[in-house]
């Protein structure tokens, strides 16, 4: 029996239920999956970006519920140390609490020009300055982190924190054709080379639900 119950969305479209469950993944938690019906209004309007507060994905465990991605990722950290979910060494440890943190409250024109969609692929698509701002931050992070710890995740041989939060941005990448030098192309494909994201991904891709606001090619 499982240990706990990870509330998700749409596996396809939902970039915050992936990092919940590659959180829980990496965790090691045994947990169960519980989808939150895809037409609630709640749910659309958190996967549109229109709600103030993303209360999905939301960690059931213990008599606790525990939801938004950093409280669940240090919950999941205090829980179960032995994963090593943050880096050992202090320094890359305040470094990847930082850049998780500015994953998850930044980067709002990424996430409005390049929803995340794991059944589409938009070749040649036009990325707005503004969204290509967020870009360089990103793959400028992604580039340090990878020529400071060595690789192959952001920081060295085990997979963290700031992985699974970055994971969803590897995903709208490959979707939209994004140009990248070669430490980040690595990176992109190691990260979709792992066996918790190609769990994802072919879940998704068997999804029968399809919303129009986010199918739409800009």
């Amino acid at each position: 029996m499982a240990d706990a119950t990870l509330l998700i969305s749409n596996k396809n479209y939902s970039s915050w239920s992936l990092r919940g469950f590659l959180l829980a993944r990496l965790s090691g938690l045994a947990f169960e999956e519980r989808a939150v019906d895809p037409d609630d209004p709640i749910t659309k309007a958190e996967l549109l970006m229109q709600s103030s507060s993303i209360r999905v994905p939301c960690l059931m465990h213990d008599g606790i519920e525990v939801w938004d991605t950093l409280a669940i990722a240090e919950y999941l950290n205090e829980l179960k140390p032995a994963a090593q979910m943050l880096p050992k060494d202090r320094v890359a440890r305040a470094r990847c609490r930082s850049i998780a943190g500015e994953m998850h409250s930044g980067f709002s024109a990424l996430r409005a020009s390049l929803p995340m969609n794991l059944r589409a692929f938009r070749a040649g698509f036009t990325v707005w300055s503004a969204a290509q701002a967020d870009i360089d931050r990103i793959t400028e992070t992604w580039t340090e982190c990878l020529a400071t710890w060595k690789g192959p995740w952001l920081f060295g041989v085990h997979p963290s924190i700031a992985d699974a939060m970055y994971a969803p941005v590897v995903t709208r990448f490959l979707t939209y054709d994004v140009r990248l030098n070669g430490a980040c192309r690595a990176y992109c494909d190691h990260v979709m080379a792992w066996p918790v994201m190609q769990e994802w991904v072919t879940s998704a891709k068997l999804e029968p639900e399809e919303i129009e606001e986010l199918e739409v090619e800009f």
